[in-house]
């Protein structure tokens, strides 16, 4: 079984169990605050993770995060139960999978732009329109910077991208200047 679909089963249970108490949003920012103290602490997250250290050690350990972030219920077991099933190391696509959940139960969509340059907040704006328009769905950009796309931008919005790179036109000159397509 591989990372992702482990990651998503645990990540759907606890987002079923969330939802049942009416907790969404605070399972939400208690997740992520979680994977944030264990990314600044790569000593306890390498300590949880190795298979090196005995369980009771790994035990004290997360009752530790838990009593320093005040980590109540039902995420208490979920940790535990984490580090009891050896599946700790998954935390953080446990984390972005619940919060895939958490997107689509509000219907919103993540849209990765990368583009040569920075862009302008107008820009920006605008860009979420237009995505929000062929979508029909709340949009939250996620921008970066890549200057080997030459110019322009590239759009990923799930399994869809919009590539308006001027790289990507290059190519494609170049391949029907070689298919003799161009004359």
């Amino acid at each position: 079984m591989t990372s992702t679909v482990i990651a998503r089963r645990y990540a759907k249970a606890l987002f079923a169990a969330a939802k049942e108490e009416g907790k969404l949003e605070a399972f939400s920012q208690a997740l992520k605050e979680i994977d944030a103290f264990l990314e600044e602490n790569p000593d306890i997250e390498s300590t949880l993770v190795s298979p090196i250290f005995p369980a009771d050690l790994k035990h004290s350990v997360i009752d530790g995060v838990i009593k320093a972030l005040d980590i109540k219920g039902t995420l208490v077991s979920f940790l535990r139960l984490l580090v009891d099933r050896y599946r700790i190391q998954y935390l953080r696509q446990i984390v972005d999978s619940f919060q895939g959940f958490m997107d689509e139960e509000m219907g919103i969509v993540r849209a990765v732009v990368r583009a040569a340059v920075p862009m302008s907040e107008d820009l920006k704006k605008k860009f979420a329109e237009v995505l929000e328009q062929v979508t029909g769905k709340q949009v939250t950009l996620q921008i970066e910077e890549d200057p080997a796309i030459v110019g322009g931008v590239v759009a990923r919005v799930g399994d869809m991208v919009w590539d308006g790179s001027i790289k990507s036109q290059l190519q494609n000159i170049r391949e029907s200047i070689g298919r003799g397509e161009l004359g």
